[in-house]
C-alpha cells in the first residue's frame, strides 16, 4: 500500500515547518546537516534545499556501527561516510527517513562522535513509528504512524519521495 503523494509532501512541509522552528527557539545559527544512508539522505537533501541550500550537508552510512553486524553480515555496499564540515563544536541536524527501534540513530551518534564531538545533535525523521527499543526520541517529525508489527515503511526517491507500507511475514 502506497502513502498518498500528498501524505509525503505534508509530512516533508511538517518537518521542515518543525526544524525551523526548533532553530529559532534555540537559537541556533548556521547548523550542518548529516543524512543516514539512503532514505535519510534524500530526506536531508529536501531539508536543505527548503530551509538553506548553503547549509553544509553531509552523509553516514553506519553498517560498521550497527549492533546487528555480527548477524547480518557485512552489507555488500557499504560505502564511507561523507561529512565535509567538522563535527567539533558543531549544531548538527541528524535526519532519518523512519525513527523505529532507536537502533539506527544510536548507530548514528556512535558514527558522529567519532569524528568529533557537536555541540548539539537534533534528531529530525520524516515518520516516527511503535517500536522502540532504545530511550530516543526525535526533536523533529514529519508524521506518527501506528503500524502493527508486520508492517514496515519503506521510502523510495529521491525525485519523488514515495512511502510504502509492506506486509512483512
Amino acid at each position: 500500500m502506497t502513502i498518498a503523494d500528498t501524505d509525503t509532501t505534508s509530512a516533508l512541509q511538517a518537518l521542515t515547518h518543525c526544524l525551523q522552528d526548533h532553530l529559532s527557539s534555540h537559537a541556533i545559527q548556521s547548523p550542518s546537516m548529516l543524512g543516514i544512508h539512503t532514505g535519510g539522505e534524500w530526506v536531508a537533501r529536501a531539508l536543505q534545499l527548503a530551509i538553506d541550500e548553503n547549509m553544509p550537508l553531509g552523509t553516514l552510512d553506519i553498517s560498521f556501527y550497527r549492533d546487528d553486524f555480527s548477524r547480518i553480515g557485512m552489507n555488500p555496499e557499504v560505502r564511507p561516510s561523507h561529512i565535509p564540515f567538522e563535527v567539533d563544536d558543531q549544531h548538527i541536524i541528524l535526519v532519518d527517513d523512519v525513527l523505529y527501534t532507536g537502533r539506527t540513530i544510536r548507530a548514528a551518534l556512535n558514527e558522529i562522535f567519532a569524528y568529533g564531538r557537536p555541540a548539539s545533535v537534533i534528531l529530525a525523521v520524516l515518520i516516527e513509528r511503535d517500536g522502540r527499543q532504545l530511550p530516543i526520541c526525535a526533536d523533529c517529525v514529519g508524521n506518527r504512524v501506528a503500524l502493527d508489527n508486520n508492517q514496515q515503511i519503506k521510502l523510495s526517491g529521491p525525485e519523488p519521495l514515495m512511502l510504502e507500507i509492506i506486509e512483512t511475514s
